[in-house]
């Protein structure tokens, strides 16, 4: 059975529709207004392997926060809605993913237990393309406490704004893919506890 979701948010500040499938094939079909971060967005599903489509239409005449803040809220929600119960789940999942002079990690555990830890990032200037760099952060703790995940993103080396972003996007695919992938071995939960 393919692990999919389908929300919406509306606001006075963003009205934003995601649909996300868990099983796909890594096409993305994105329109946030804010082009880098569609760029983004395109490669955490490719390299996710995921099936991404979020429209967003945000107050972009104030500035990119509310659009990005708000697709991660949701973007999380969707996640948490598409891996269920959690039984069979890998729950972790890690990468350190090399983007030419960039070197990212990321590890994830889908807990339930929001967590965000960000190391090492120092970004250049305050915008890659038309996205504020400030927001890169927003958007991953944004997710983190909507899908109930404990995510970690650290960067070891890098001086190009736009390697370590995308860095930072794509080892955040490659990790969850990982946490959500199905292992038969596992009956119920990944747990002690028997819940997460």
């Amino acid at each position: 059975m393919e692990r999919t979701a389908q929300l919406k948010r509306d606001t006075n500040e963003t009205q934003i529709e995601v649909v996300l499938s868990l099983d796909g094939s890594g096409k993305g079909e994105i329109d946030t207004g804010v082009g880098f971060f569609d760029h983004m967005l395109q490669g955490f599903a490719r390299h996710g392997l995921f099936d991404l489509k979020a429209a967003v239409k945000g107050d972009l005449q104030v500035d990119d926060h509310h659009t990005i803040e708000d697709l991660g809220i949701v973007l999380g929600g969707a996640v948490r809605e598409a891996i269920g119960d959690k039984k069979g789940l890998k729950r972790y999942g890690s990468c350190i993913l090399p983007m030419d002079e960039a070197l990212v990690l990321c590890a994830v555990d889908l807990s339930g237990r929001p967590y965000f830890v960000m190391d090492g990032v120092s970004f250049s200037a305050d915008r890659i393309g038309d996205m504020s760099t400030q927001m890169v952060r927003e958007f991953f703790y944004a997710v983190s406490y909507s899908a109930g995940m404990n995510l970690h993103i650290k960067v070891f080396s890098g001086h190009n704004d736009h390697h370590i972003a995308e860095g930072m996007f794509k080892s955040f695919a490659k990790a969850l893919d990982e946490a959500v992938t199905i292992d038969q071995r596992i009956k119920d939960v990944l747990s002690t506890k028997g819940s997460l």
